[in-house]
């Protein structure tokens, strides 16, 4: 082992190798990631959306030739953990004539701030020199802490290069943001990191092809990185120490690093499918088309086979919330609302737990109504706007706010949508060559059955074209019982015999018609309760409205005729009386 960690590539300072070797005040060596860190912007893995010819990083890197009349220009980095921020510091500050200073949010303040601000400003003066100042977890710095950085970043005293994990939007000041280059890091490939770990195993500066790497085992530390060269690269170091302490003593050749070594070494067990050796990404493609198939019990299966292998359950959540954006839509609002709270009860859960809480998820999204006439709008949307379509902004709809905007014909004919009857109003929003154009088409599935009706008429009135007829399925119920106001009036011939009963004597009295009707509606047993009662009885449907076209509203003749129907039923039960 003293072979491989305490060689000659201590440090990655100057002197390192003037240490004798095997010497015991030789200090320990770096971390493999440290080691690693590329020395110039063709070594950086990934990123290359940032380190194009004439990109900012890679003129910011390059800014030191006295030939570029462009001066360096402080930049934001944002993006996950182990992505290159402080990589590419490290790389932009090799430059000639240039003095790197590095501080941590966490530890510095508005002291060690301007400390680094007026040795910039006299290194500059004095000797040439341009100071540039990595500055790592910013969002940590208050507001009075990153005021402390505008004088230097404005006058460029120092390049600043923030590294930030949050979004800075959020994070850091307006002005501090303003007088930088934003640029956004991406998670690294599985491509990425495992030409990383190779590299690191070869390079001298690394391993130095003192250990070798099955196939197995970079599969394993290259799905425990998750995008993060700075996670493959520890774990590839501690799984080569396991290789070498296990090495047997007769053993002379370079030890494999296998499987087990990684598994040992950090203590997660590698995916492990079924004997018929179904891939990771086997398993979860069956997963999600399960789940888009409407197949509950397939979904829930595959999901056992994932969380029973070893899956990573953060990787299940969110396949899960794409899943609910992409197969279920508007179809089913409520199933992205469900799939990112999973996530989030993942997150504060953990294993095993968790597989309740993504099974909840998964009989949801399953089981859901689907549509993907989102997921198919917004790729119709990106395909005509990269096909060029739509470059132009009517003028009615540019902004306005700033002196000038009106003589230049902006917001001009805006109708403003709140001014018009439904807060809808008759006017044109997308560029002109795009007039008419559909991108979303909803499905006739779920809630997408009500918004398809509602899209018809909003598109209606907005363009100024023929608006489909309203569904006439809602004056159906209103007027369904009125062809059987005529029922209660078959029991007329009982009439005659109405005087025989003397309770709906009160009734003789003038009386309303909200007063008149709940009698014709009372049962037989109410008509022998106290008038009080059968008074307080609500109106009800067909009866009522008899007794309201049969009874004139003033006089007492008429009243026995809408009484037909208490009269023989209260008849009905008195007649054991007689």
């Amino acid at each position: 082992m003293s072979d491989l960690f305490s060689s000659a590539f201590d440090e990655d300072r100057d002197d390192a190798d003037e240490a004798p070797a095997g010497s015991a005040a030789r200090r320990p060596r770096s971390p493999l990631a440290v080691r690693m860190r590329p020395r110039s912007l063709d070594e950086v893995v990934g990123q290359q959306h940032l380190l194009g010819p004439g990109s900012p990083l890679r003129t910011l890197a390059e800014s030191a030739d006295d030939r570029n009349p462009a001066g360096p220009t402080s930049v934001m980095l944002w993006g996950p953990p182990g992505t290159g921020k402080t990589t590419l510091a490290h790389v932009v500050a090799r430059g000639a004539g240039r003095k790197f200073v590095e501080l941590s949010a966490i530890t510095a303040g508005v002291k060690d701030v301007r400390r680094v601000m007026e040795e910039a400003l006299t290194n500059r003066d004095l000797h040439g020199i341009t100071t540039v100042l990595f500055l790592d977890e910013i969002h940590r710095f208050n507001k009075a802490q990153q005021d402390a950085l505008l004088p230097g970043v404005e006058n460029r005293w120092v390049v600043l290069i923030a590294a930030t994990t949050e979004n800075p939007s959020f994070s850091v000041v307006s002005p501090l943001l303003s007088r930088s280059l934003l640029l956004t890091l991406r998670p690294l490939t599985e491509q990425d990191i495992a030409g990383l770990l190779k590299r690191a195993v070869a390079d001298e500066r690394g391993l130095a092809g003192r250990v070798t790497l099955s196939d197995e085992a970079l599969e394993h530390l290259v799905r425990l990185a998750a995008g993060d060269a700075r996670r493959g690269l520890t774990a590839l170091e501690a799984a080569a120490g396991v290789a070498f302490s296990e090495r047997g003593p007769d053993d002379d050749g370079a030890p494999v690093i296998a499987l087990p070594h990684a598994e040992k070494a950090l203590d997660v067990a590698a995916l492990r499918y079924d004997r018929a050796g179904d891939q990771h990404y086997d398993v979860a493609s069956a997963f999600i088309k399960s789940v888009r198939g409407s197949d509950v019990d397939a979904s829930l299966h595959y999901l056992a086979r994932m969380l029973e292998a070893g899956e990573d359950p953060r990787f299940v959540a969110r396949r899960i919330m794409i899943s609910a954006a992409e197969d279920i839509g508007m179809a089913d609002p409520t199933a992205l609302q469900t799939a990112v709270a999973a996530a989030q009860a993942v997150q504060l859960v953990g294993m095993p737990e968790a597989r309740i809480i993504l099974a909840e998820a998964v009989v949801h999204l399953a089981t859901a109504p689907k549509s993907n006439a989102a997921y198919q709008g917004i790729n119709a949307a990106i395909a005509d706007v990269r096909a060029g379509r739509g470059q132009g902004i009517p003028a009615h709809l540019r902004d306005a706010h700033y002196p000038g905007a009106k003589q230049l014909g902006h917001g001009r004919g805006y109708v403003y949508s709140h001014d018009a009857p439904h807060s809808v109003a008759r006017q044109q929003y997308p560029p002109d060559d795009l007039v008419g154009r559909n991108y979303y088409e909803p499905t006739g599935n779920g809630v997408e059955r009500e918004i398809g009706p509602r899209l018809e008429r909003l598109r209606g009135i907005i363009r100024g074209t023929p608006i489909p007829p309203r569904a006439a399925a809602s004056p159906a119920p209103a007027t369904a019982p009125a062809p059987a106001a005529p029922a209660p009036a078959a029991p007329a011939p009982a009439a005659p015999e109405e005087p025989e009963p003397e309770t709906p004597a009160p009734e003789v009295r003038p009386a309303s018609d909200a007063e008149a009707e709940p009698v014709a509606a009372t049962s037989a047993a109410d008509a022998e309760k106290p008038r009080s009662k059968a008074r307080a009885q609500p109106r009800t449907g067909p009866e009522s409205k008899t007794t309201t076209q049969s009874e004139p509203k003033a006089g007492t003749a008429p009243k026995p005729k809408t009484q037909t129907k208490p009269k023989t039923t209260t008849k009905t039960t008195t007649q054991p009386k007689s």
